[in-house]
């Protein structure tokens, strides 16, 4: 896939669990990134159900919002 140098979507590094409450909690390598309520965690479990490994980790990668810029090692580097 274009954009995905490296290769972060080829792996397990994404995860999510979902609460009783209905809540999306998602992680990036066992760490708690970003918690989905609403009609956000709704759409975001209509989107997983038929999702592949490669696509679901598209989505928990687009839903963490951090994850889209392919910059987050750099930091904030001018």
């Amino acid at each position: 896939m274009a954009g995905d140098k490296k290769k972060i979507l080829d792996g397990d590094s994404f995860d999510y669990r979902e609460t009783k409450d209905g809540k999306i909690m998602l992680f990036h390598n066992s760490r708690h990134i970003e918690t989905l309520t609403g009609k956000e965690a709704e759409k975001f479990s209509k989107r997983m159900g038929g999702a592949d490994h490669r696509a679901a980790q598209l989505l928990m990668a687009k839903a963490t919002k951090n994850f889209k810029r392919g910059n987050e090692s750099m930091g904030k580097r001018k």
